[in-house]
């Protein structure tokens, strides 16, 4: 048996070849869950988007949640100490 043989699906172990397909089987399953899952927050966010609520600020709120808050609080910092130099201290809360 070539290399070519084996890249066209006859590979020389048969356990390993069907170890291989369950588990880009197991990927496919997952991305098609993504995809609705993703497809159900897009719904959200249009949801809240048509009750008044910026879906922008909303996505910007989730990302923030992810994070430690003392990473927050340096970023936050040094934002302001950066907006501060520039001359922008309107933009400082």
């Amino acid at each position: 048996m070539d290399d070519e043989d084996e890249i066209a699906g006859e590979g020389h172990n048969g356990s390993a070849d069907a170890q291989l397909r369950q588990y880009i089987e197991r990927v496919e399953r997952l991305e098609e869950e993504r995809k609705g899952v993703s497809d159900d927050i897009r719904d959200v966010y249009n949801e809240a988007k048509s009750q008044g609520y910026d879906p922008k600020i909303m996505r910007q709120i989730v990302r923030d949640r992810k994070k430690n808050v003392a990473d927050v609080k340096e970023f936050r910092a040094v934002y302001e100490v950066y907006a501060s130099a520039l001359g922008l201290d309107h933009l400082i809360g």
